[in-house]
């Protein structure tokens, strides 16, 4: 039986993996079939901390793994397909040929951007599409580019976008936006701001990066194009939490529910949580390291004190 098992391996789930090696836990993580998460889309990561000149995304996980590994971490490149949490004494994690037990467990499987699935949209990311104008904004000063979404979150990303582009379009399908009252205003206010309502993108075109993309009319079905230098797509995301469904709490959205004073314990007793599989707000790399870290903490201390 294993210590510890980690499910995920994006900057939370090696960050965990880098804190309980170093104590002497020997974690395993199950790092997936497409190990690293999200940042082994983005290109150049500039806002984590200590990489002055910046770092491609693949190139940090890299990093993070072997210094996981350098402390005795060992990885799995497969998914978990299943889990029993129902003994308080073994936690059972299922992988399409395996069998696993630990006796505690983080849950580091982060969530995954809903995308427009529309011709060339895989071909741009990174260079030109994105799903976080946190991470991406700077990279358009002084460019023109439009955020795809009428909630929240696209009224946070177009008024964040405001801070570097000359010019900022919000598409979006219908003639009225689900966002808040608040953030509706805000974004009405803003001059750098144009919407264009009641249109769909079904085709995003350039050559090696964003040229413009063509929009279709949801009322007559007429197609324009539209020349700009980025895409932020901001229709939401969804927690890779499906192999959870009823072994943990999960919230109306699927993602997991915390409690404790550091928010990482789970429903169950002895499985813990870390990064974007229960933060829907912040989804930061940084964020989700620092709750990786968290994570790992608690879940020594569970373990030191059921020894």
């Amino acid at each position: 039986m294993e210590n510890i098992i980690i499910i995920g391996s994006g900057p939370a789930g090696l960050t965990a993996a880098i804190y309980t090696a170093r104590a002497n836990l020997q974690p395993l993580v199950i790092a997936g079939y497409q190990p690293g998460g999200q940042l082994m889309m983005t290109t150049e990561v500039e806002n984590y901390p200590g990489f002055e000149d910046g770092i491609l995304g693949p190139e940090l996980m890299n990093k993070m793994r072997k210094q996981a590994e350098r402390f005795g971490g060992r990885f799995i490149d497969k998914d978990a397909v299943k889990v029993d949490f129902s003994s308080p004494r073994e936690k059972i994690v299922y992988l399409d040929d395996n069998v696993l037990k630990a006796k505690a467990i983080i849950i580091a499987t982060g969530a995954s951007a809903k995308w427009l699935n529309v011709e060339n949209e895989e071909k741009f990311r990174g260079r030109g599409v994105s799903t976080c104008a946190t991470c991406d904004g700077a990279f358009f000063k002084n460019k023109i580019v439009a955020v795809v979404g009428g909630g929240d979150t696209a009224m946070e990303e177009a008024l964040f976008l405001t801070r570097f582009a000359n010019k900022v379009y919000i598409i979006h399908r219908r003639d009225t936006f689900r966002a808040s009252h608040a953030m509706q205003t805000k974004v009405f206010a803003n001059k750098k701001i144009e919407i264009i309502w009641n249109t769909v993108v079904v085709k995003i075109n350039g050559e090696n990066k964003v040229q413009s993309v063509t929009l279709q009319s949801t009322i007559d079905g007429l197609q324009t194009q539209l020349d700009l230098d980025g895409v932020f797509v901001a229709i939401g995301h969804e927690p890779n939490t499906k192999f959870l469904e009823g072994q943990l709490e999960l919230d109306e959205k699927g993602y997991i529910k915390t409690y404790g004073p550091n928010q990482t314990m789970t429903s169950v007793e002895g499985v813990f949580v870390a990064g974007d599989v229960f933060d829907h707000i912040y989804r930061q790399a940084i964020t989700a390291a620092g709750s990786g870290c968290k994570a790992a903490i608690d879940a020594e201390k569970y373990l030191t004190n059921n020894e």
